[in-house]
């Protein structure tokens, strides 16, 4: 496929892949597909991950490390400070301009890869880079108390073991909590499975033995700090949850950190709400931005003009019953000099390496993966 060797700002994102993997996202109309599912055989590399992935019912077991097949492009690979237990890892691009320069399709896990690991826990970040993701995409909200953490929904029903308002909590209340709760690797987001599916739950309350290499605080809610400094090597695709004029705070905090932690060159912002992301713009401009789903709506229907410092689009697979990706598409996106990164939103057909690989075929730039480990498996077929 066709790449540009050299970007001046970089990247991506409409959804910022949040309506990805079968969030089952509120903010997004997407349907599914058709697309037969499969189950991407397990390759084996040269990588060796000292976590494990894998932990039995009754509660995680230490296994040996498992090898892991790395994706076909060249990386850094330097050792980021760990602030838990975990091994600390960096494996990629640290810059845009150095992603968006990879010569085949950008692999960024969607909350760490939530189909295979519990949505936005350090544990799953950890998980997504051993697997071969090249970059890390997450969303981000604001706590009671001010305080900007890695958080999807706007409740904390669908993950944890409470329920209530996101906003409702500080940092210390919702950091007590088990992220890993209702994380079935069968079905993700599911509360109905058998019990013995939530293989994670209970090791951020103590009640079951971590995997080997990781504590409890690797299954709680983390912070935006913690995740960027976990991985200074590593380019961070962040999404404003909420809408404008709500989500300016969030969109203010975000900046700011940003810039005292000097992620201006490896970030890259997008909402669903266009308000959003011109308020961030205005606050931070240079760090890159995608446009939403409004510009980006208007652009794909009507031929409507976007800016030239969007040099990214992220959009899903189908809108509706339009099919939003296929090879005109993406030829039409890099005749206009930008890159389409594509957020699958149905995990039970779109979340494999056939499907990825269907996408890879029509030449898009990147995919945000709930399942990182059958992206490198796609980019080897």
């Amino acid at each position: 496929m066709r790449r540009r060797a050299v970007f001046t700002v970089g990247l991506l994102i409409t959804a910022a892949a949040c309506g990805g993997g079968g969030d089952d996202d509120g903010d997004s109309t997407v349907g599914s597909t058709t697309a037969p599912v499969t189950e991407a055989p397990t390759t084996e590399a040269s990588v060796t991950a000292t976590p494990v992935t894998s932990p039995a019912a009754a509660g995680p077991q230490a296994t040996e490390p498992e090898t892991i097949s790395p994706p076909a492009t060249e990386r850094v690979n330097t050792e980021a400070p760990s602030t838990t237990s975990a091994p600390a890892l960096a494996i990629g691009p640290a810059s845009l301009d150095a992603l968006v320069a990879l010569v085949t399709p950008i692999n960024l896990s969607h909350a760490g890869g939530d189909q295979a690991a519990p949505h936005s826990t350090m544990f799953a970040f950890r998980e997504g880079v051993l697997a071969g993701a090249d970059a890390l995409e997450m969303d981000v909200q604001l706590t009671a108390d001010g305080v900007l953490i890695v958080q999807h929904d706007d409740t904390v029903d669908k993950a944890t073991n409470t329920t209530g308002p996101v906003a409702g909590f500080t940092l210390e209340e919702i950091q007590e909590l088990d992220k890993a709760h209702w994380f079935s690797p069968e079905c993700w987001p599911c509360q109905d499975r058998p019990v013995e599916e939530y293989i994670y739950r209970g090791i951020r309350t103590g009640d079951v033995e971590p995997p080997k290499g990781y504590s409890p605080d690797d299954f709680r809610v983390v912070t935006f700090r913690e995740v960027a400094e976990a991985f200074p090597d590593l380019v961070l695709d962040v999404e404003i949850k909420g809408s404008f004029p709500d989500a300016v705070p969030v969109a203010k905090q975000l900046a700011a950190e940003i810039a005292e932690l000097g992620l201006i060159d490896r970030t890259i912002v997008v909402s669903f709400d266009d308000d959003v992301i011109d308020a961030f713009h205005e606050i931070a401009p240079d760090v890159a931005v995608s446009p939403g789903l409004s510009r980006l709506t208007a652009w794909f229907l009507n031929g409507t003009e976007i800016e030239p410092y969007f040099e990214v689009f992220q959009v899903p697979p189908f809108q509706g019953d339009i099919q939003v990706v296929d090879a005109e598409t993406v030829q039409r996106v890099h005749d206009e000099g930008r890159e389409v990164w594509v957020w699958p939103d149905d995990a039970s057909t779109q979340e494999n390496a056939e499907f990825y690989g269907r996408l890879i075929d029509y030449g898009v730039d990147g995919i945000i993966t709930g399942r990182p480990a059958a992206m490198v498996d796609a980019l080897s077929n």
